[in-house]
């Protein structure tokens, strides 16, 4: 039987987040497989209410564990590293990373009782040899330090899987983009046979910015605020946090850090090495005797987070510190597709408070992770990939990369979560379909997407909850009148009288009408009751809720 290279990604392909992808070589079924990033997205009230994280499904993983040789983390974004304590113990295999991204994820693994040990790996010209595979981190500039495209060398030729990247050749902290290294990448083994890429950013038609870009308006911008400045961005893009901190000092600052994540990716880049020169930063309670106008806050919850530092101090104080009117408030960063309602509400309780909100200001005051249309036909022309896949992106981006690939006479093919391709030939051809779908992290347990623990839940919030309990006598007959409790609905309906008054009454004349067979099943007995409860509800309120029954039977002794 022949050998074959396949690619198949469980997650990030036809979306933006929860990374995870797959590589395979050897004989059909029975490919030696590797795993690259774990990562999770994160849930909203519409569809996934009371759920923590979303990740891939890793069934398929699990199904075929026994194959797999290691699991590779390009970089410390959630939405590459955040599944990883959740999943690894399904798997059981290997993990390599980078320093800093090996010391976040430990963290991970430690928080969350995963007794596992992240192997550290130097950058390229390091090589990991995982089965088939020879594995090298190549470092890329990203907004989160130490970020890795990965090169990928296997049988049948040199695979760059991009992870997210952009060009920037002054990153402020991390490695910049190396064009000579790339190019030295793209001349070796007989050139990349595939290249898959990074599409976020794909609709964006100007070249991208350097961080580096950002520190002269930024420091003009806090040198005119009158009163106290705060800035949120990104916990995770540490070249920022310093950027911002630079510009407060040049502007004549103290410097305050609020939030745990925030502090936390400071300490974990310092004790790295990646981050060095960081402007000293004062305690919170230090912070509320400095001057307003000599002091900057560097806040976490850029995204809206209900419970980061942005959105407490949008609710008053926070650990003695307050906003007042004359402030100002830099949202440093973009807002992500789906937290816009979270972020304008925060921009308006500031707002009220006279506190002057700055956005990004097209591009001023933030520039992105990811490259931009132009930087991503530099990067082809620079690697002169065979074959091209999209990845990283909703299926708009992957087709419009795929476009722009094949314009350029790259072979090119979508693959979306769940497809899997053989990557063997000239030309990539879909080969199977694997079912896909999604875990959820609901409180400390997982659970598919589909048990329907979250569809029962969006049920009651959306229709309410009866709880009817009924008591059946030895001679099984009702003892008493049903009670009933309602969660979530009005208290009076169309008749003006006590929703529960009026179901107690339909529901004990639907228990006197019912035949004796059905007063000796509980089930038959449940289902009379449940349905009269709901079409007793429509009548009143306009909805059908959902219904728990509770037949209590008295024995005879």
């Amino acid at each position: 039987m022949s050998d074959r290279l396949i690619y198949l990604p469980l997650g990030g392909a036809g979306e933006i987040g929860m990374n995870a992808y797959v590589y395979g070589y050897g004989p059909e079924g029975s490919e030696r497989l590797i795993v690259v990033d774990l990562g999770v997205t994160f849930p909203d009230m519409d569809g996934s209410p009371g759920v923590d994280l979303i990740m891939a499904d890793a069934a398929w993983l699990e199904q075929n564990a026994e194959r797999i040789e290691a699991i590779f983390i390009t970089h410390a974004h959630e939405d590459h590293i955040g599944a990883l304590p959740f999943l690894w113990p399904k798997l059981r295999k290997p993990v390599y990373a980078r320093a800093f991204t090996a010391s976040l994820g430990q963290q991970k693994l430690n928080e969350n009782g995963v007794n596992t040990q992240i192997n550290v790996v130097e950058p390229r010209p390091h090589v990991i040899e995982a089965g088939p595979f020879k594995v090298q981190f190549a470092p890329i500039s990203h907004s989160i330090p130490e970020s890795s495209a990965l090169i990928i060398d296997t049988p049948e030729g040199r695979i760059v899987h991009s992870g997210d990247f952009k060009l920037d050749a002054n990153p402020i902290v991390g490695e910049p983009f190396d064009v000579q290294m790339w190019h030295e990448i793209a001349q070796e083994t007989g050139g990349i046979k595939v290249l898959t890429c990074d599409s976020t950013n794909i609709f964006s038609h100007l070249p991208g910015k350097s961080e580096a870009t950002l520190i002269e308006p930024l420091t003009k911008l806090i040198q005119m605020q009158d009163g106290m400045i705060v800035a949120t961005t990104f916990a995770s893009n540490v070249a920022r946090l310093k950027t911002l901190a630079d510009a407060g000092v040049a502007a004549g600052r103290s410097i305050c850090l609020l939030g745990r994540s925030m502090k936390r990716m400071v300490q974990t880049a310092k004790e790295t090495g990646v981050l060095k020169d960081f402007p000293s930063v004062v305690q919170p309670e230090e912070a509320a005797d400095i001057p307003r106008e000599n002091l900057m806050l560097i806040v976490t919850g850029s995204q809206g987070e209900r419970r980061a530092a942005s959105a407490a101090l949008s609710r008053g104080k926070y650990l003695g510190l307050e906003m007042k009117e004359g402030d100002a408030f830099l949202f440093s960063s973009k807002t992500i597709p789906g937290n816009e309602i979270g972020v304008i509400k925060i921009m308006n309780a500031f707002s009220e408070m006279g506190v002057e909100v700055i956005g990004d200001r097209g591009g001023l005051y933030h520039v992105s992770g990811h490259a931009n249309r132009p930087d991503l036909e530099a990067v082809h022309d620079l690697l002169k990939p065979k074959t091209l896949i999209p990845m990283h992106g909703e299926h708009r981006h992957l087709r419009e990369h795929m476009k722009l690939a094949q314009s350029k006479g790259i072979a090119s093919e979508i693959a979306t979560n769940g497809t899997m391709l053989d990557l063997t030939g000239d030309q990539p051809k879909v080969v199977e379909y694997i079912e896909t779908g999604r875990l959820y992290l609901d409180g400390t347990v997982l659970i598919g997407a589909l048990d329907g623990v979250v569809r029962e839940r969006i049920r009651m919030a959306l229709n309410g909850h009866i709880m009817v309990n009924v008591i059946i006598d030895e001679d099984g007959a009702p003892l008493g009148d049903p009670w009933v409790e309602t969660m979530g609905l009005p208290v009076k309906g169309r008749s003006g009288i006590a929703l529960e008054e009026v179901l107690e009454q339909e529901l004990s004349e639907a228990l006197d009408r019912a035949p004796g067979k059905v007063m000796k099943d509980d089930d038959k007995i449940e289902d009379v009751l449940r349905r009269q409860a709901r079409t007793c509800s429509l009548e009143e309120i306009g909805k059908k809720p959902e219904v728990t029954v509770v037949v209590s039977r008295l024995m005879d002794e």
